[in-house]
């Protein structure tokens, strides 16, 4: 279906004007419950396709029944040193039931390496759409073209490719639209900017369209009081931290790039300080998710040029490693995010709970395949040497650059070689040969393995937090929790990886070695 609705509306350009937000900050409320004027019927607007703007969790959940997620995005291009600053805070990370932290990537496609977004999305993580040159309030070409390029150059189903986020959080009425026109689930680029402790706050559960927008009623022109109407169309708003400023000081993006509390020079021990407070507010209150959305790159310590402090990067995972700490607490993605909300379970049954599990694809690993595992694709990756964006791929380099007029150019086959079969619809990522033309698995049985584990009588002190590195207190060391074995054994000390994780990261990092690329930990 979304193939036919990108066909009929690419191309179609939108001009009008947005108020813009630089790099995704914002200076103090965006909305007002007199701005919004929003009015749904909660017996009318039922889950799982509708849902109402609403500070309680969905379907009837008791805070003390739900899961308090936490949200990590990340914006812009894919490469080396932005998956390498994603690693360095989510990489030795699990969740509850054992498995790895997944995020979610808006990618946007100057400077992207696209066969690090294939191996991304197959260790499973989303990928989800930035526009192809980063431009605000984007015209259609912009949006469509990426969900294209991303299909034929990184393996990206069609289908997969579900959430969107308008660059410097710069969109329309008109933006919305466009992305139910061409089938999009979710949008990711209103603020929630007041604090959850406020009566008047604007932190939403997720929440479809069907009765409008309820966020960024006081930045945007032509939204709230009941427009637009998008029945189906989700909002995911991005919840802001406050710091002692309270609703005069908030931090959307990237808050470790700000100063807090009225200073005038950037203070780790006040970030992480209202960081803890801002979530223990949503935590102890309605457990609303709380986010850390990044641009990789301000923490890239393997991009030339970029030396972000080391008191800032072990500042969050402190964080996370206190984050993790609490009990029911889980890291994930946009996807997993809204997986829960539409068909919301209590923390009791989150055992049963599919979009939180971790499957696996069963692929030989002997086997010669370019498929975005790295021990199956080494030494089959095809190098595209263009001047502006070199990258790499295993579906075929393009004749010319791709660009919002011209997505998918045609493919440029070396003599003596064969040309490249993009992935169908009919055959997952991880098992598509695009060398070959086939499909290794086209069945259930033989497609993935669950490694999730039983979350067991600890919550989310089982897997909680630790990297390995010293703590940001000082005190020399990260935490190593104590946990119940699920035997009943006596409780032994949590490390912050394990063996399995060791010898992904050095099987990844020789591979990376010999190709000149760093790629993905899983």
């Amino acid at each position: 279906m979304r193939v036919f609705a990108l066909l009929s509306v690419l191309g179609i350009a939108l001009q009008v004007p947005v108020v813009t937000a630089q790099d995704g900050s914002i200076s103090g409320p965006t909305s007002s419950s007199s701005a919004a004027g929003y009015s749904c019927n909660p017996s009318q607007c039922q889950l799982p396709n509708c849902n109402c703007a609403s500070t309680s969790p969905p379907g009837g959940l008791s805070p003390s029944d739900v899961p308090q997620f936490v949200v990590f995005t990340a914006d812009d291009a894919i490469q080396s040193y932005t998956i390498d600053s994603v690693n360095q805070f989510l990489a030795q990370r699990k969740n509850p039931n054992g498995c790895p932290i997944k995020m979610t990537y808006f990618t946007s496609l100057n400077y992207t390496n696209y066969t690090l977004v294939t191996d991304w999305y197959v260790a499973g993580n989303e990928i989800a759409d930035h526009t192809m040159t980063h431009v605000g309030s984007p015209p259609a070409d912009e949006i469509n073209g990426n969900i294209i390029a991303l299909n034929a150059l990184a393996g990206i189903p069609l289908d997969a490719i579900q959430g969107f986020r308008a660059p410097y959080l710069n969109y329309t009425a008109q933006t919305l639209q466009l992305l139910a026109s061409v089938d999009f689930t979710y949008d990711s680029s209103s603020a929630s900017s007041i604090p959850v402790t406020d009566p008047g706050t604007d932190a939403y559960w997720p929440y479809t369209l069907d009765n409008g927008l309820a966020n960024d009623c006081l930045t945007v022109d032509g939204i709230c009081k009941g427009l637009p109407k998008i029945p189906g169309l989700w909002e995911i708003p991005m919840y802001a931290f406050f710091d002692d400023l309270g609703v005069d000081g908030p931090h959307l993006m990237d808050p470790w790039l700000d100063t807090a509390n009225g200073a005038s020079s950037i203070n780790d021990t006040a970030t992480f300080e209202y960081m803890k407070n801002t979530f223990t507010d949503h935590y102890t209150g309605n457990r609303q998710p709380i986010g850390l959305y990044t641009h990789p790159i301000h923490l890239s310590t393997t991009y030339p040029g970029v030396s972000p402090p080391n008191s800032t990067i072990q500042m969050i995972n402190e964080y996370l490693d206190w984050v993790q700490m609490q009990q029911d607490v889980w890291i994930v993605s946009n996807e997993q995010l809204l997986a829960w909300v539409r068909n919301p379970v209590a923390v009791s049954e989150l055992n049963s709970f599919e979009p939180l599990k971790c499957p696996t694809p069963q692929v030989d690993p002997s086997l010669k395949i370019c498929n975005g595992i790295p021990q199956n694709e080494a030494g089959l990756l095809e190098e595209c040497d263009f001047p502006d964006f070199p990258f790499f791929t295993c579906y075929g380099c393009p004749q010319v650059e791709v660009s919002p007029s011209n997505p998918n150019p045609p493919q440029q086959v070396p003599a003596g070689q064969q040309m490249r079969y993009r992935l169908p619809s009919n055959c997952s990522t991880p098992f598509w040969d695009p060398i070959a033309g086939s499909c290794l698995c086209q069945s259930s049985d033989c497609a993935f393995t669950d490694n999730s584990r039983p979350i067991g009588p600890n919550g989310a002190n089982l897997t909680g937090g630790g990297t390995g590195g010293d703590g940001f207190d000082g005190s020399g060391g990260a935490p190593t929790p104590t946990y119940i074995n699920f035997n009943g054994a006596n409780p032994v000390k949590l490390w912050s990886g394990s063996l399995i994780g060791m010898m992904s990261t050095l099987a990844v990092g020789a591979f990376g070695a010999a190709t000149g690329w760093v790629l993905v930990n899983i």
